[in-house]
């Protein structure tokens, strides 16, 4: 079976991380097929590798030298696997570019998905982050997944439960961290489809359009025009999207800050707890359109750290942790980070 494996040695990782970093993996393997996951487990040398689970590299900053085993996940394919009265259900293998399949599904005329247009990186990589925008989070139409427990060799079905899911969060960032690979992604759409609307954004564009009742690829459409008008392409400019998430403070706190900074922007909490917006803090702290070396804050989006041209990982890191020094001295809130540090 170890003749399934195509193993490279110094592997560049420059155009496998949305960064840009110019990274080199010491070992690398791309995955295409299940088999090849039973292959590396039987290889003795290789099973006892420290390994990275690379999806699309759209959220993580990697260092110059990774160690041990990088493992691309690239298995390929779509469909339709089941319908009832209420739901259609999808499958996505986990290689599968994630806005690709999302324009996919509003092609078969399904909505559900459309919120999360344009969200880079891989369908696999979406339950680990939980990836979010304009009011949806990906769990609200997530029915189940299978992945690969490079421990046992088992392949599992988890459901949502299994997956704690969490604001950006999930079990895959922790206890399965580099131990479960996701396989791939079943998908529950609605049959009786209502449009998330409730940010000002989307609706305005919408009526900007003259659009009083939109489909699902018109919200999508929406959702996609108004990320290219404020994020950058990080094919042009290296960057993994939101870096810091919105952090969430009691209301004692956010009624504090409403006194000394009365423009503060926030959203009430169904716990009674706010929503702070990360990149209205860091906007305050004077960092949007600055650099640090060759790493700096995207001047459209003071949430976006991005790559002048040849940041490192290190570079990136000490950027970000001055970032989240300034908004703690001046609003008593520490950052979270969304990407993962290598």
């Amino acid at each position: 079976m170890t003749t399934l494996l195509s193993l490279q040695t110094d592997y560049p990782l420059r155009k496998l991380n949305s960064f840009g970093i110019d990274a080199h993996a010491q070992e690398f393997l791309s995955i295409d097929h299940v088999a090849q996951l039973h292959a590396l487990r039987a290889n003795e040398a290789l099973a006892g590798m420290p390994k990275l689970i690379l999806g699309g590299g759209s959220n993580l900053v990697l260092p110059d030298q990774v160690p041990g085993l990088v493992v691309k996940i690239a298995l390929a394919g779509k469909e339709i696997i089941s319908e009832d009265d209420t739901h259609v259900y999808v499958r996505a293998e986990a290689g599968e570019n994630w806005h690709e399949f999302v324009q996919w599904t509003l092609a078969q005329g399904f909505g559900g998905l459309e919120n999360l247009s344009l969200i880079p990186g891989t369908v696999g990589a979406a339950p680990i982050q939980n990836i979010g925008a304009y009011g949806v989070e990906m769990q609200d139409v997530f029915h189940s997944l299978d992945a690969f427990d490079l421990g046992t060799g088992e392949v599992l079905t988890l459901r949502k439960p299994a997956c704690r899911f969490a604001y950006r969060d999930s079990i895959f960032k922790h206890e399965y961290k580099d131990r479960m690979v996701i396989l791939g992604v079943v998908f529950a759409l609605p049959r009786r489809w209502e449009p998330k609307l409730g940010y000002a954004d989307v609706t305005n564009y919408l009526a900007e359009k003259n659009i009083g009742a939109p489909t699902p690829a018109d919200v999508g459409n929406a959702v996609i025009a108004i990320r290219q008008a404020k994020l950058p392409d990080p094919t042009v400019i290296g960057n993994a999207g939101s870096f810091f998430k919105n952090p969430v403070v009691s209301a004692e706190l956010r009624d504090r800050l409403l006194q000394s900074h009365e423009k503060l922007v926030s959203y009430a909490q169904p716990s009674g707890d706010y929503k702070l917006a990360a990149g209205w803090l860091i906007e305050q702290c004077g960092w949007k359109g600055k650099n640090l070396g060759n790493a700096g804050v995207y001047e459209k989006q003071a949430l976006v750290l991005v790559n002048r041209g040849g940041a490192t990982g290190k570079e990136v890191r000490r950027l970000a942790h001055q970032i989240q020094l300034d908004v703690q001295k001046k609003f008593s809130v520490m950052l979270e980070v969304e990407p993962v540090f290598v």
